[in-house]
């Protein structure tokens, strides 16, 4: 429950934050009236991501077992890549995100195009979305946790990002957003290198991995079997008792770069100097 609810949380929070910044500068422009179609994109958006989530899971359970193992594989593959090009994309570009949305929203108002409007809200909302179900979708391949249990973190993340979206619209809290996706970022390196690591196994029970297969520890000590802590460090980090060496390795390989990545501040690009500055002389 509690990976799926990072994700519904941060997921969620991109998706209401772009949709409060636009409807933010709707609403300081007088342009109110254009707000359903704003969410008309976002719905379309939602119903859209569900329809394809829902198509999945069905497709997956109707395969025979190699395949389901084969699909599973390529599902958390695609959601590892979401999760690396995510974390990448905050990374260098949210403190230009507002800039770019109120200027697509005020040529999207100039052309009078209620389709612009419509499509900036749909596929702001189609990516979050589409990246909340492939995760949650592999999320649920790879957990021991009951589909219910798992689908209701997700749900009461998205929830609870569409609240904090709401309040932050309305001016009544500020957070501090580069902390905030900077441990959430992190969170994800750790659920996704889990994921990485699941798809090894998956791989090798679809028949296409036969290499590292033999066991690299084991670590039953920490993930007991059966207990609590198990359940919570298989599901959220994907540990096993007795990973093997394909398992140990995805994981290291994912998450000790990508760790770093969000971790390490990003340097800020130094400023062109001004014509009018004289020249330095070394």
């Amino acid at each position: 429950m509690l990976p799926t609810f990072v994700i519904g949380l941060r997921e969620g929070l991109e998706a209401s934050l772009i949709v409060g910044i636009v409807a933010a500068f709707l609403m300081r422009n007088g342009r109110s009236r254009d707000m359903w179609k704003m969410w008309l994109g976002v719905a379309i958006g939602v119903g859209l991501c569900t329809a394809v989530a829902i198509g999945l899971r069905v497709a997956e359970r109707r395969l025979p077992q190699r395949q389901q193992e084969g699909l599973e594989t390529i599902i958390g593959l695609i959601a590892v890549a979401f999760v690396t090009w995510m974390i990448v994309w905050m990374r260098n570009h949210a403190h230009e995100m507002k800039g770019h949305l109120e200027a697509h929203t005020a040529s999207a108002l100039r052309s009078g195009s209620a389709g612009a409007l419509i499509g900036m809200a749909f596929l702001a909302v189609l990516r979050e979305g589409l990246e909340t179900a492939v995760f949650v979708l592999a999320l649920l391949n790879s957990s021991t946790n009951n589909t219910a249990t798992t689908l209701s973190g997700a749900l009461l993340g998205i929830a609870t990002a569409c609240v904090i979206g709401f309040v932050i619209y309305r001016g009544g809290v500020r957070i501090d957003m580069a902390k905030f996706f900077k441990i959430t970022g992190f969170v994800l390196v750790l659920v996704a290198a889990g994921l990485f690591a699941n798809a090894m196994h998956t791989a090798w029970e679809a028949d296409w991995l036969h290499m590292w297969q033999s066991q690299a520890m084991n670590l039953e000590w920490l993930v007991d079997p059966g207990s609590v802590r198990a359940a919570l460090l298989t599901g959220m980090f994907g540990l096993q008792p007795r990973p093997t060496h394909a398992e140990v390795g995805a994981w290291l390989l994912y998450a000790i770069p990508m760790g770093l990545l969000v971790l390490v501040p990003r340097r800020a690009k130094p400023k062109r100097a001004s014509a009018r500055e004289p020249a330095l002389a070394v």
